[in-house]
């Protein structure tokens, strides 16, 4: 249902680097590309996260209770994606964790404060 999902930045290359590193956790590439934007995706035809300079050339700033969450198939990827985010300078928001029956989620923020996570079911 979802197609794809745009972060503001204010620091487009820094930003760039820091997806480029974490997705490619995941096996993402960039799928689309231009001066002002840049979307990642696994394979062709699937979801895409992506950075972009807000188009009113204002400040990009971050939505408080956003948050993307990334859909992974091991606890061992929630936490290996998680321990690479703050590798990449990226900053905790819980770590890894049974958050419920059969959800298992670790939070943390890019380097422009937006907030993700990376989950599994069962």
């Amino acid at each position: 249902m979802i197609g794809y999902v745009t972060l503001g930045t204010n620091d487009f290359q820094r930003a760039a680097g820091f997806y480029d590193a974490l997705l490619g956790e995941l096996g993402a590439t960039r799928a689309m590309e231009m001066d002002t934007f840049i979307a990642w995706a696994t394979a062709p035809n699937t979801p895409m996260i992506a950075i972009i300079k807000p188009f009113d050339k204002q400040p990009a700033t971050v939505g408080n209770g956003v948050m993307v969450a990334i859909m992974v198939d091991s606890r061992d990827k929630v936490q290996a994606l998680y321990k690479k985010a703050l590798a990449l300078g990226g900053k905790d928001e819980g770590a890894p964790g049974e958050r419920g029956p059969g959800f298992y989620a670790g939070y943390f923020r890019d380097l422009d404060g937006n907030k993700l996570n990376a989950f599994c079911l069962g």
